[in-house]
């Protein structure tokens, strides 16, 4: 039939019958359940988390090592609402710092005692830290640095540097301790002392003194009758007057951070009415022989905290045994005598010290096993510590006797976690409290 025979069919065929879509009609309700009207719920009204709440919160996030992160979360924080704003600008407040002019008079506008907030503000500062710098053109006055105190009325802890003056184009980042210590920087003037005289009470100084001017810490010495707590770096300070009356306060905690050691008159007349009462002693550069044994005879039965730079003779040993109310010990070097760990104060809570690759730690490993008392190791890894053989030893001591151990490479952080606390409040974890404060917060926005 050829090629049509084979096409002709499908021509003659019947057409066949189309169907198109919209003819299909199916019963489909036997199939599926009719759909259930959707009833939406009212949304429940948004209830505010308590502002003690979230004060708790935020103060429970507070990190000295890390204040900086802080500070940028409570800035985070004081965007959220006018509420929170405030709470977070209180927090914000309560560590100042003043190194310029321009500082000082946005401090002074933002404090300002005749308005509600600007008290309440001011109210909230309570710790200050000020630098001095003759070399600055916007450099922070005297006068504006009193005024500045006596507009914090529980201001209770302040911190003052001291830099001298340099020649033009001589102020070089870096030099020696020396040199930067024989710069000149004036007095205090008696307006200023009078200013902060009438100021609030505190009861912590921190005085860093980077010139030759030994007269301003005997100055804001003679300010406050309140201290207790004293620390003091920089120039070794003298006294002017051999028969000057002794220095009033009743100091808790010493800490001194010299090239040389003080004289022993200075150091009898600052400590003349603290004798068993001063239970933290920090020495961040090794003291004189006799410095040592002045400061164990006359107050080593009632200190509680002694931070040493280093302690290689026998004779420091025999003074840290003398010292039997001793609850932390902090050799900041990393070499001390191994006559020291075999006899450490039977109530010690806290040990810190250095580690390099020549530290000997088999004393150290034997005085965590004897002890039972202890809680806390703080090391402090010099460079080459890091591959000592025997830190494996101290982390398996301390696991087998239930101690806590800190590691750390930054000196600073070191230095802030030994600063006079038998038990550092680090120890225990800030998250668990965190989740706690979080849920209770839950809890109330559901309950109310």
């Amino acid at each position: 039939m050829g090629y049509l025979g084979f096409i002709l069919p499908a021509f003659l065929a019947p057409p066949r019958t189309q169907t198109s879509v919209h003819d299909v009609q199916l019963d489909l309700t036997t199939l599926y359940a009719p759909k259930k009207p959707v009833v939406r719920q009212p949304k429940p009204p948004s209830v505010p988390i308590p502002m003690e709440i979230v004060m708790t919160i935020l103060e429970s996030a507070y990190d000295n090592e890390e204040i900086h992160s802080y500070n940028a979360l409570l800035k985070n924080c004081s965007l959220v609402c006018k509420k929170w704003s405030f709470a977070a600008q209180k927090l914000l407040f309560r560590h100042v710092t003043l190194s310029t002019q321009t500082a000082y008079i946005a401090f002074q506008g933002a404090v300002d005692r005749t308005t509600p907030r600007g008290r309440s503000l001011g109210d909230a500062v309570l710790r200050m830290k000020v630098v001095l710098d003759q070399n600055q053109p916007y450099r922070l006055s005297h006068r504006s640095f009193a005024r500045a105190v006596s507009m914090c009325p529980n201001l209770y802890e302040l911190s003052v540097s001291l830099y001298g003056e340099c020649g033009p184009g001589l102020d070089i980042v870096g030099l020696p301790d020396a040199s930067r210590m024989k710069r000149s920087a004036p007095s205090f003037d008696q307006s200023t002392l009078s200013i902060l005289r009438a100021g609030p009470r505190i009861s912590a100084l921190q005085f860093c003194n980077w010139s030759d001017n030994s007269s301003s810490l005997l100055q804001l010495l003679d300010v406050w009758p309140t201290l207790s707590s004293l620390d003091i770096s920089g120039t070794t300070p003298r006294l002017d007057n051999d028969t000057a009356q002794p220095f009033p306060c009743v100091l808790r905690e010493l800490r001194m951070n010299f090239q040389t050691s003080p004289s022993m008159e200075f150091m009898r007349w600052l400590l003349h009415n603290s004798t068993g009462h001063l239970r933290v002693l920090d020495l961040a550069r090794e003291p004189s022989p006799d410095l040592l044994e002045y400061l164990v005879s006359e107050h080593g039965t009632a200190l509680e905290s002694l931070g040493l730079s280093t302690c290689g003779t026998r004779e420091g040993a025999a003074a840290v045994r003398r010292c039997a109310a001793l609850r932390e010990l902090k050799i900041e070097g990393a070499w001390a005598s191994p006559v020291l760990y075999k006899t450490l104060p039977s109530g010690l809570q806290h040990l810190a010290f250095g580690v390099d690759s020549n530290t000997s730690l088999k004393p150290v490993v034997e005085a965590i096993k004897r002890s039972t008392d202890l809680r806390v190791v703080t090391m402090h890894i010099w460079r080459g510590g890091e591959k000592h053989p025997q830190l494996a030893d101290i982390t398996l001591a301390c696991a087998r006797q239930g101690v806590e151990l800190r590691v750390t490479r930054d000196v600073p952080a070191f230095r802030a976690m030994t600063r006079g606390d038998p038990v550092p409040a680090a120890t225990y974890p800030r998250t668990r409290s965190l989740s706690n404060l979080l849920y209770m917060a839950s809890c109330a926005a559901t309950t109310q």
